[in-house]
């Protein structure tokens, strides 16, 4: 069996992965490390919480510290460019982990907090800049961050990048960048955006694929629940009790949803606390941080936070509502049985949502178990599952957007629409990626606008801020 001290990883990490009690590679690490210490380019494709971001991190960190050459004013040596607040600030943390017996410095950019304090940490250059695209490119508009010193640039959650809107993004970014450079593409899933943004990023790459594309973690046992739109509140609080689950994240489709949920969960005496693109970034952190601590038993939210969550011995996720993108379903379960521990995923489903669960076992290859001994089981939906429903309409299958003029929207949990916000549903394997359009404009932070076919979520709000009327800001934090 392979272990860390096989990969040619120098003494400093080695010290760091012993202290955390890590002995052998996940399957991504084995095969990336080694390349990258290499210098090669890399396009790794690995479901979520099989351990991208060390696979990634540990060579980068190496690399650096081998090299005597410096970032100048307001420049930086790597760039790891990730859709999130939450992933930034997840990435930012392992590199200080992995890299704390290394001197290098760092800083970690996103919006939702104040800009001056990253502004002063990029004044005298950094080795790593982690930073979230909206607020990277408003740094560069302003002068504020060069990079011309960029040895190594890491897109991380490609994927993602692409379903938020954020290509035009990526590709203004990496117009800056020097061509000698060294370029790492992870994602989760492949998508044909993905595979083209690929082919223009990377020279020679090797491709590194440890698991099928949307697959889901073998160690999650997955379950599917037929329930009455209604039911779906007492059967979430009867699960925490009757399983004895001290903590769960909660998934819902809208950020109206994630709220309403709280106050309910909170009517039931369930400390909880929802965490989406409406909630300012320290207000998310805050609600993470007691959650992690247990001040808070229940987190609910929205697939903004699919992929930026790392909890340590989260056992139970939930899905309140199905998504109605079968690779969004892939990213809410993958936030449990991380780092090789194992974990529960829970799924309701009302009549309206049998589409999307169909939807969602074509993408992972494998039907869902259906827990029929809960006292809210609705046999008249499940004798359904063999037959759903089909689109409404007014929707083509398999196209960009629905066709407009016949035909009803279907409605989603609590009377919304099942794509979240102001959306239309979605089809088959062609629709656009607009599943979270109301949450990703959130994290764009930039004046322009949305994607197309998103609506603009709220009243009265506008493009270039954070929601619930934050200002637009950035933040950092050095290593």
């Amino acid at each position: 069996m392979t272990k860390f001290t096989d990969l040619g990883l120098a003494e400093p990490l080695l010290k760091a992965l012993a202290d955390d009690g890590y002995e052998t590679p996940t399957p991504i690490q084995a095969q990336a490390i080694p390349l990258l210490l290499q210098g090669r380019d890399v396009l790794g494709i690995a479901q979520t919480g099989t351990g991208k971001t060390a696979a990634f991190s540990l060579p980068l960190l190496q690399r650096l510290a081998a090299s005597n050459r410096r970032a100048g004013p307001k420049g930086c040596r790597a760039l790891i460019l990730t859709p999130t607040r939450e992933l930034a600030v997840q990435i930012n943390d392992s590199l200080k982990a992995y890299g704390r017996y290394m001197k290098f410095r760092a800083a970690c950019i996103f919006g939702g907090v104040g800009m001056n304090p990253q502004i002063r940490a990029l004044a005298g250059g950094v080795d790593l800049l982690v930073a979230t695209p909206g607020r990277l490119i408003d740094l560069m508009n302003q002068g504020y961050v060069r990079f011309d010193s960029v040895e190594c640039f890491i897109l991380d959650e490609a994927d993602r990048m692409l379903d938020m809107g954020f290509v035009r993004d990526v590709r203004k970014v990496v117009e800056r960048l020097p061509t000698d450079r060294s370029t790492l593409l992870f994602s989760a899933t492949m998508p044909s955006g993905v595979r083209e943004l690929a082919d223009g990023l990377l020279r020679d790459p090797v491709k590194v694929e440890v698991t099928p594309p949307a697959t889901t973690a073998e160690r999650i046992e997955q379950r599917v629940m037929f329930v009455r739109r209604d039911d779906k509140r007492p059967l979430l609080t009867h699960l925490m009790d009757t399983h004895g689950i001290e903590r769960v994240l909660v998934f819902t489709r809208t950020k109206h949803g994630a709220d309403r949920l709280v106050r309910q969960l909170e009517l039931d005496g369930v400390n909880a606390a929802a965490i989406h693109g409406n909630k300012s970034q320290n207000a998310r952190q805050a609600a993470l941080k007691d959650f992690k601590n247990g001040r808070v038993k229940a987190l609910v939210a929205t697939d903004i936070a699919a992929r930026g969550i790392d909890i340590d011995g989260l056992t139970h996720v939930i899905n309140y509502e199905l998504p109605n993108e079968p690779e969004s379903y892939v990213h809410r379960i993958g936030r449990t049985a991380r780092a090789g521990a194992e974990g529960m995923a829970f799924s309701f489903c009302d009549t309206d949502e049998l589409f999307y669960l169909r939807d969602i076992e074509r993408a992972i290859r494998q039907p869902v178990e259906a827990d029929e001994t809960h006292e809210w089981h609705a046999p008249e939906v499940a004798a359904l599952r063999t037959r759903p429903p089909k689109p409404p309409a007014r929707q083509q299958q398999g196209q960009g957007r629905p066709q407009g003029g016949q035909g009803q929207r279907p409605q989603g949990a609590q009377g919304q629409r099942p794509g979240g916000q102001g959306q239309r549903p979605q089809g088959g394997a062609g629709r656009a990626p607009h599943a979270a359009a109301n949450e990703q404009r959130a994290d764009r932070h930039d004046r322009r606008p949305a994607p197309h076919g998103a609506k603009q979520g709220g009243k009265g709000r506008k493009f270039g801020g954070g929601g619930g009327g934050q200002r637009r800001g950035g933040g950092m934090s050095a290593a």
